[in-house]
């Protein structure tokens, strides 16, 4: 009887260790993201995954077409929009408030690899810079095309800045018009133009023009545990090095 009680306990203890050295289930973490963050979520995705065992599994687009897709009833556990569509989504019921502030980036301007860095100390530089390119590429559905056709606009541009468009799509189409020569110059935000080869940034809006595109979180009703603690380490001081290098900063209170 001490015999098979005790080979009965070692049992129950050797299970017990085994459980808990049993992994939780890990999770692939579908991610819609704005292309604007594609750089930030990569790198910060990279590190959590490692140290979580979870999958981010990330598709990046326009935040206007990725939104339409979860209006349409496409799956999603994290969406990382503009605030405006985040609260869009939630009000639709087609997201868990509240949204997340994560980060935001100042609009620049790119320019091929080794071209001479633009003028733009102030926004008379800045006005004359635009009026004086032969191109210009943006996308003018996405969040930055649309900030900057307003600036145009508020300088009296507007005209002059659309007759010299090679509109593109996305922001890999301007980027690529940009490295080819089709486009001397794209407006982007600043975290799409410095992860681009083949590319620099010219530089940036001057303050009293500047638009700044901010990035908010969401997650879907039925998002697992992982995605809510994803979008908790996208934005914890953790990944602050990251968002800073990557040409984004955050939002202060």
């Amino acid at each position: 009887m001490k015999l098979r009680t005790l080979v009965r306990r070692s049992a129950l203890v050797a299970l017990t260790l085994l459980a808990a050295a049993t992994p939780a289930r890990a999770d692939d973490i579908k991610v819609f993201s704005s292309v604007a963050m594609r750089a930030v979520v990569e790198e910060v995705a990279s590190r959590f995954e490692r140290d979580t065992g979870h999958r981010v599994v990330a598709t990046f687009g326009l935040a206007a077409v990725l939104k339409a897709r979860i209006e349409s009833g496409e799956s999603y556990d994290l969406a990382i929009l503009t605030p405006a569509q985040a609260d869009e989504l939630i009000a639709g019921a087609k997201a868990a408030g509240p949204r997340t502030v994560i980060a935001r980036s100042p609009m620049g301007l790119m320019v091929k690899a080794g071209a001479p860095k633009l003028d733009v100390a102030n926004v008379d530089a800045f006005k004359r810079m635009l009026m004086a390119a032969k191109s210009l590429s943006y996308v003018p559905g996405g969040a930055s095309g649309v900030a900057f056709l307003a600036t145009a606009k508020q300088l009296g541009i507007l005209q002059a800045v659309e007759a010299k468009t090679k509109a593109g799509t996305s922001g890999d189409e301007v980027s690529a018009s940009v490295t080819t020569g089709a486009a001397e110059i794209g407006i982007l935000p600043v975290s799409e133009i410095l992860s681009v080869k083949g590319a620099a940034l010219g530089g940036i809006f001057p303050a009293e023009v500047q638009t700044y595109i901010v990035m908010a979180g969401v997650v879907s009703p039925k998002a697992p545990k992982s995605a809510r603690d994803f979008l908790a380490r996208l934005t914890s001081s953790a990944s602050d090095a990251v968002i800073t290098a990557k040409g984004m900063e955050r939002v202060k209170p």
